[in-house]
């Protein structure tokens, strides 16, 4: 597969074209952001464990019937994709209260949720990703209410399997976020990543946080973190 000219450049992640016009190379590089964009730094050997780690939980996506868009590793910080037409909008699912469900709502961080609280918001970094409803989505063209039903479930069924996932090793996936896109079929298929950059990790005794936050709190040893739970995994690094 030959890598081509770059396509977009994300926060921490760059996409080029290839000499496949139904696939791309998504590279994960080092750096590393906060507060949309606001707070960024370079972190060592950032982009190869969130390389690794991300195909390791779309693999095991793959494994229990959820389709995604990754196919193989290319290089420690690269890997190859399926190129999706991208719903512009973010699905999250909170299992635990944290972040900005504590600010906006007043609760009690750390607040186990029974059922999961379910959320849509619009990607949109200048205007901070504001919450939006299914009403919005459909009435502003970004997805039928066929796919939103799709993506929701898709959701629930990464939950039940990434739940069992880190409890098993020791953690607590409080919450996370999940992109969906179309391919070429105009099938749902999650796309994006899913790393410790766009979820919330718990230590299951001790509540030590083990995600992002840590870089966004100014807690360190966000790498060193990031291996710890790749290796409480399984993840070869």
């Amino acid at each position: 597969m030959e890598k081509r000219e770059e396509l977009y450049r994300g926060k921490a992640k760059t996409v080029y074209l290839t000499d496949d016009s139904d696939k791309l190379i998504l590279l994960f590089r080092n750096d590393t952001s906060a507060f949309d964009g606001e707070k960024i730094e370079q972190l060592e050997r950032k982009g190869e464990v969130n390389n690794k780690f991300n195909h390791f939980i779309m693999s095991r996506l793959e494994e229990a019937g959820i389709s995604t868009q990754v196919e193989a590793l290319v290089s420690d910080t690269e890997s190859l994709v399926k190129k999706l037409k991208m719903i512009p909008v973010e699905c999250v699912v909170r299992n635990v209260a944290a972040g900005s469900l504590v600010r906006r709502l007043g609760v009690e961080e750390g607040q186990s949720l029974n059922p999961p609280v379910f959320e849509f918001f619009l990607k949109n970094d200048a205007l901070h990703d504001p919450m939006v409803n299914d009403f919005h989505i459909v009435s502003f063209g970004w997805a039928t209410e066929a796919q939103i039903a799709s993506m929701k479930a898709l959701t629930f069924a990464v939950n039940n399997v990434l739940k069992k996932l880190f409890d098993d090793a020791g953690m607590i996936l409080v919450d996370y976020k999940l992109e969906f896109g179309l391919d070429k079929d105009g099938e749902i298929v999650l796309g994006d990543e899913f790393t410790p950059d766009g979820c919330r990790l718990w230590d299951k005794e001790t509540r030590k946080k083990m995600d992002k936050d840590r870089f966004r709190q100014g807690l360190g040893s966000v790498v060193e973190t990031y291996i710890e739970v790749a290796e409480r995994l399984g993840i070869k690094l």
